[in-house]
């Protein structure tokens, strides 16, 4: 399904992004001031010509990104059914899956490596929930019916001990960990801002749909063994229960998010399947460039020997 040339480097994949990790800081910045909570100030002019700035250089990055992925994305099947099929083979055969890390973080990872790991995912954690609000503006009803019951799930179902967001949170405050843009990869700050660009553009609206869902169909397996690893090291079940939660819901949130949004979606307009299918292989091409770079980080530290030898 992927064979072929790899398609997953994006660190100057554009000349006109010739410096990746200082284009995903200023973006990571940028996404980080602009969607916080704030108040009106005397500067608004100043952040308006900063926030067209801004979002040219995001444009003209995921049009790129968009250009550079296009031959994974060439005959998408355009009925309904047969592009579910297609999704679907993405758990099996899409860009980063059974990545060899999390094998390796489950079962020989240290506890430090895992606080590592764990930092850098959580500095490039762009929020599921809001990602879904951001997302469901003005979309089809039913989509927007099955986008509705994922966010409420991420909210708890009302409960605050059940919000995803901060049970992720106090995961990080146990483990005593500090992520910050500045000391984070750039392929992680990578992801979550491409994740940003298609939930706050109305233009990528389909391809966040496409992301957002490929998430769900990937995300179980990966998290069951990132929380067997935390268990194994001795992590306690309260500090690891966002991890175990998502090892199961995400197989009925992926399940109901398949027939619900993408299938009505796709068959009430065809031509949604192409851009659907982009953003969902955007989004496993940046998790794949991010466990490209965690296992050499991790491994270099793990087995010297082999790295030196390359």
């Amino acid at each position: 399904m992927f064979g072929g040339e790899r398609l997953s480097r994006l660190g100057g994949f554009s000349p006109q992004f010739p410096d990746a990790e200082a284009l995903h800081k200023g973006l990571a910045h940028w996404n980080r001031d602009r969607l916080a909570p704030s108040a009106p100030t005397e500067g608004w002019r100043d952040d308006l010509d900063r926030e067209l700035r801004m979002r040219r250089i995001e444009g003209a990055f995921i049009e790129a990104f968009r250009a550079h992925i296009a031959p994974l994305v060439e005959g998408v099947p355009e009925d309904a059914d047969g592009f579910i099929a297609w999704f679907e083979a993405l758990k099996l055969h899409g860009p980063g899956q059974w990545d060899p890390l999390f094998d390796w973080l489950e079962g020989e990872a240290s506890l430090e490596d895992l606080k590592w790991f764990l930092t850098q995912e959580a500095a490039g954690e762009a929020g599921f929930d809001d990602l879904v609000a951001m997302t469901q503006v003005k979309v089809p009803d039913r989509a927007k019916l099955e986008l509705a019951r994922n966010y409420w799930d991420e909210m708890g179902r009302g409960s605050a001990r059940g919000m995803h967001g901060p049970m992720l949170s106090r995961t990080t405050q146990t483990l005593g960990l500090a992520p910050t843009i500045d000391s984070t990869l750039w392929q992680s700050l990578c992801l979550a801002n491409t994740m940003t660009a298609f939930a706050t553009t109305r233009r990528y609206v389909w391809q966040s749909i496409g992301a957002l869902g490929v998430v769900e169909l990937t995300a179980p397996t990966r998290v069951a063994c990132v929380d067997a690893g935390l268990k194994r090291v001795g992590v306690s079940p309260e500090a690891r229960k966002y991890f175990a939660l998502h090892a199961q819901l995400d197989i009925e949130h992926s399940k109901a998010w398949n027939a619900e949004a993408l299938l009505p979606l796709v068959m009430e307009d065809p031509s949604r399947a192409r851009f659907i299918a982009e953003g969902a292989v955007m989004r496993l091409i940046c998790g794949e460039q991010c466990f490209d770079t965690y296992r050499a980080h991790l491994w270099a530290h793990a087995h010297p020997l082999v790295y030196a030898a390359e």
